[in-house]
């Protein structure tokens, strides 16, 4: 079986998330609770990644995560995975300077939303993810809309996410203000779909929650590592 690698730390509640639905799902797929996959993680400095970035410093922020990864390739990993949406902002950048196949949470979840036949789509996370068009371009290149919530509505958003759920606090308040500015997206822009595009916000925002289809960005991700790591070696 494939051994995957996952820089991990962007952030750490979400790297538990992934270790631990990867060894679920694996359990599940297999039919057995005495199994295990055999994998690495590389857990960086979240707080790093997003100064270089609020930095326009887009150069060292590569050169950080091809050393992430290269540690990885380095300890026998076959395919690499970020546990963040953030570090996607240069995943082609990155991917492009490692040997190790990558497996992107935005092609991912590209992908499910083209399955799911949707035309017009919410993004919420992190500034990073809000602001740049990493996210958007299969999006819009395939004709699916993304619409962002407001400039005020987004600075809510990453001040609570940096500030509670990176640090696993899951806050009441914090999930009622998240679920109307979901519902004024819904009602003013008419999105079908909410993407999750931080993988520490389904800690707050659940299915039941919500009227309209939501895209769990870790869960597509996860299932899509599971399924690799079951891959023959020769693929």
């Amino acid at each position: 079986m494939k051994k995957v690698g996952i820089v991990g730390g962007t952030g750490p509640e979400s790297t538990v998330d992934y270790y631990q639905s990867i060894i679920s799902k694996f359990q599940e797929k297999i039919g057995s609770k005495e199994d295990l996959p055999e994998l690495f993680i590389n857990s960086i400095n979240m707080y790093k990644m997003f100064n270089l970035l609020m930095n326009g410093q887009t150069q060292e922020l590569i050169n950080y995560l091809t050393d992430a990864v290269q540690k990885l390739e380095s300890v026998g990993a076959d395919f690499v995975v970020f546990t963040g949406n953030t570090p996607h902002i240069v995943f082609e950048r990155v991917q492009e300077k490692v040997q190790v196949p990558m497996i992107s949470i935005v092609e991912e979840t590209y992908l499910k939303a083209q399955e799911l036949s949707l035309e017009k789509i919410g993004l919420i996370g992190t500034k990073f993810t809000m602001e740049n068009d990493f996210f958007k371009k299969p999006f819009i290149s395939h004709n699916i809309e993304m619409v962002v919530p407001n400039q005020s509505e987004q600075e809510y958003i990453h001040r609570k996410i940096v500030e509670e759920l990176e640090n696993g606090i899951v806050n009441n308040e914090t999930k009622k203000g998240f679920l109307n500015i979901i519902e004024q997206m819904t009602d003013r822009d008419g999105i079908q779909a909410i993407i999750l595009g931080c993988t520490e916000l389904p800690m707050l925002i659940k299915n039941e929650d919500l009227n309209i289809h939501s895209l769990n960005t870790a869960e597509v991700h996860i299932n899509k590592i599971v399924d690799t790591i079951f891959m023959d070696k020769t693929h």
